[in-house]
């Protein structure tokens, strides 16, 4: 009983504030519980009223770090109190209903209304917009309130949020929770990233301006950024490979980019992702029919002749160009920087990880890969400049 009893087993920081408000905003870095403290309030929230919903970043996040997660609703809820997971609502024994929602969809939840919501790692919603309509439906019952958890990045979004004099904030650190961390996070995360900008932000939760010596600037990200995009001319699938796929291994960057009609650049969707080649591969080959792309480039730097050796084991018809870096990150980089300064690409939506990569990345300090900026800037290299003498492509 003592270990379903979070009032007794969970931290003081991590119980509901008293008081009067509408959004508890919990700024915490990666390992402080967010996701228990957020699961668990939902938990007691649900036996006073029927509907409590939930917002995840995307659906497979909602399923698998909310709802089905180790920290999520159905592993912290007793037998007896656990809900039943069906399409994307959750049913409790006590006749009450959560909805599930994402913020990569926000007209899913216009008209809806929630009594409790339970927001997560809004930082890293793709459409502010879901947030609009979120607190536009929060009107139900005698108290309507929000629980908020999320790793803090310095988005306008979370801005707002922080400002709202509705809101009530926790903060807390990795290290508050570092007892109860397994060994092998310390080492993957905390050894990795202490001592360091990104450590600052994902172990601190310390809202960063950005590196001054970085070459793009949130404030132009966020001025040119779109939530649609005309019709394409031109779309390439990008892939900056990763070697290996253990806990310790760089991502795999794999992006979509786009040449619109108006002859700007776009940046249509953000795969990267930790796996083997053979998984990342399938995702660049899904992505390349999805998006009914021109072609996939690969860079050669780092996986050579395997890239498309992969590819074409996956789809032998998928048009594929390696390209192939003569100089350094930054002589790449920079021409894609200034096409930004000059307002001439944009983000559909909102990437966070990437964005954070492009805004952090000082390449006279940095000391990290940036592989989804990588991937990136093979795209608009391919679709937006021409005989660059920096770079030597070879078309395979």
């Amino acid at each position: 009983m003592l270990l379903t009893d979070w009032g007794w087993f969970g931290r003081p920081d991590q119980q509901i504030p008293s008081g009067e408000w509408v959004n508890w905003l919990i700024l915490a870095g990666r390992g402080w519980g967010k996701t228990r403290t957020g699961a668990e309030t939902v938990r007691k929230w649900i036996k006073h009223y029927p509907y409590v919903n939930l917002i995840g970043a995307t659906l497979d996040d909602a399923r698998d770090i909310m709802i089905e997660g180790e920290s999520g609703i159905l592993a912290i809820c007793s037998k007896e109190e656990r809900p039943r997971y069906v399409k994307r609502q959750l049913h409790w024994p006590n006749g009450a209903k959560s909805l599930i929602f994402t913020a990569d969809e926000p007209d899913r939840l216009r008209g809806k209304q929630h009594m409790k919501l339970w927001c997560d790692e809004v930082c890293a919603w793709r459409y502010a917009d879901s947030w609009d309509q979120a607190s536009m439906g929060l009107r139900l019952g005698d108290n309507p309130q929000v629980v908020i958890t999320t790793t803090p990045k310095p988005t306008k979004l979370l801005k707002e949020i922080i400002a709202d004099k509705n809101t009530i904030i926790t903060r807390g650190s990795t290290y508050d929770n570092k007892a109860n961390l397994a060994q092998a996070f310390l080492s993957a995360v905390i050894t990795r990233y202490e001592g360091t900008r990104l450590g600052r932000q994902e172990l601190n939760a310390e809202i960063l301006d950005d590196n001054p010596g970085a070459l793009w600037r949130r404030a132009d990200i966020d001025r040119l950024r779109v939530t649609s995009a005309p019709t394409m001319k031109r779309i390439t699938v990008n892939i900056d490979p990763s070697a290996t796929s253990n806990a310790k291994s760089d991502e795999a960057g794999i992006t979509v980019t786009g040449l619109g009609s108006d002859n700007h650049g776009y940046l249509l969707e953000d795969l990267s992702m930790r796996g083997t080649p053979t998984e990342w591969a399938r995702i660049a080959v899904d992505a390349y029919h999805r998006w009914n792309a021109d072609r996939i480039i690969g860079e050669t730097n780092n996986g050579g002749e395997m890239i498309e050796t992969v590819i074409r084991m996956i789809d032998p018809t998928v048009a594929y160009k390696g390209v192939h870096a003569s100089r350094g990150k930054i002589t790449r980089a920079e021409p894609i920087s200034a096409l930004y300064e000059k307002g001439m690409v944009h983000h559909v939506g909102f990437f966070a990880v990437l964005e954070d990569q492009m805004c952090d990345y000082d390449p006279k300090t940095s000391k990290y890969s940036p592989d989804r900026m990588d991937s990136m800037v093979w795209g608009f290299t391919e679709l937006m400049t021409e005989h660059l003498p920096e770079i030597r492509i070879r078309s395979f």
